[in-house]
């Protein structure tokens, strides 16, 4: 004969039953993301994306000054030259690695290049001249995109730069620190350390007391002084004022990596006037 159990269990297995439930029903799976009241998917937290290490985008060594105008799309700003080189003609650069797509607008923008960096990020240069590269090229940072003109909706050569974040005109920043943004030029002035490179060229100065200037001009400051023949690291040349020394003339002058200046390329050890195998600034 089957006994029937004492009703203290049955009440016991009850009040387990009830709290097994209950613990079911807050450990149980986990709930779907909210929604929206149309079915879309709720907030989610944002994720920060980190800008590349973005550089001007222009030659090493150069010193350029910088505006912006209010009727400007987005966040822009032009760049023209303030070193007493020309600003048409000078190469644009990337100023960061990235795929380079071939633009045209020539009612606005007129020849521009897009590179795009990943994670969102973007870099709009306008007004070019014409381009070096071909659309859909990989660039690495500091590589000449194409050269500075006047194309398009514009008065006079510039480089008209932007970065963008998932389409958005971001505030620009070089080297991590944000630029200012004056209303005109030769208020505010940013020198270029795009496409310096670690290393540079080997070469020997002749000659002594050379001077290093801060920049290719000999009005420009005195930043050191070359004793006697010494072995330098050229990292790039640019056209400078002209010098005449030992009956030669040349108007090139190389920046040299360790001494934090400028040298005629008169006193560079080489019979070429312009150094072979070394970059423009």
């Amino acid at each position: 004969m089957r006994r029937s159990r004492p009703s203290s269990t049955r009440s016991v297995l009850t009040v387990l039953s009830v709290l097994a439930v209950a613990l079911l029903a807050t450990t149980g799976p986990a709930a779907a993301p909210a929604q929206a009241r149309d079915g879309s998917p709720g907030p989610r937290q944002d994720v920060s994306l980190a800008a590349p290490n973005f550089k001007a985008p222009y030659p090493c060594g150069q010193r350029w000054t910088l505006s912006h105008h209010s009727a400007e799309v987005r966040r822009a700003l032009d760049f023209v030259r303030a070193d007493g080189g020309s600003t048409a003609g000078t190469p644009v650069l990337a100023s960061a690695a990235g795929t380079a797509t071939r633009m045209s607008q020539p009612s606005g923008a007129g020849n521009y290049i897009v590179i795009d960096h990943g994670a969102g990020w973007q870099t709009y240069y306008f007004h070019l001249a014409s381009y070096s590269v071909p659309s859909g090229a990989a660039v690495g940072q500091g590589q000449q995109i194409g050269v500075t003109g006047s194309s398009g909706n514009s008065s006079g050569a510039h480089i008209h730069y932007e970065q963008l974040l998932n389409g958005v005109g971001q505030n620009i920043v070089v080297n991590g620190e944000g630029l200012p943004y004056p209303a005109q030029y030769n208020q505010s002035y940013l020198t270029s350390d795009n496409g310096c490179g670690g290393g540079g060229s080997n070469f020997r100065t002749w000659g002594s007391d050379i001077r290093v200037r801060a920049d290719a001009y000999l009005n420009s400051a005195v930043v050191n002084v070359l004793a006697g023949p010494t072995d330098v690291r050229v990292v790039c040349q640019k056209q400078g004022s002209t010098v005449t020394a030992e009956g030669y003339t040349n108007n090139w002058w190389s920046k040299l990596r360790d001494q934090g200046g400028f040298i005629s390329n008169i006193y560079i050890d080489h019979p070429a006037a312009q150094l072979p195998g070394v970059p423009v600034c």
